[in-house]
């Protein structure tokens, strides 16, 4: 899964301390979501998604696995 809350945040020009204290995450936890090395809970993905005023799926890209 990829997302786009780099590019999104920093279109609205918001810190990554900022965008983490809306959500309620720490700093660590942003820097963690835009490098890829975590994936957001639905919670979390919901309340990025309602921050920025876009669906999870507008922000978070699932990308479907094949094997």
């Amino acid at each position: 899964m990829t997302n786009r809350i780099a590019e999104l945040r920093k279109a609205r020009r918001v810190s990554q301390a900022e965008l983490a204290d809306a959500v309620e995450v720490t700093r660590q936890t942003i820097i963690s979501l835009e490098s890829g090395r975590y994936n957001a809970s639905l919670l979390l993905a919901h309340k990025i998604a309602q921050y920025f005023g876009l669906t999870i799926e507008e922000v978070f890209l699932f990308e479907e696995e094949t094997t």
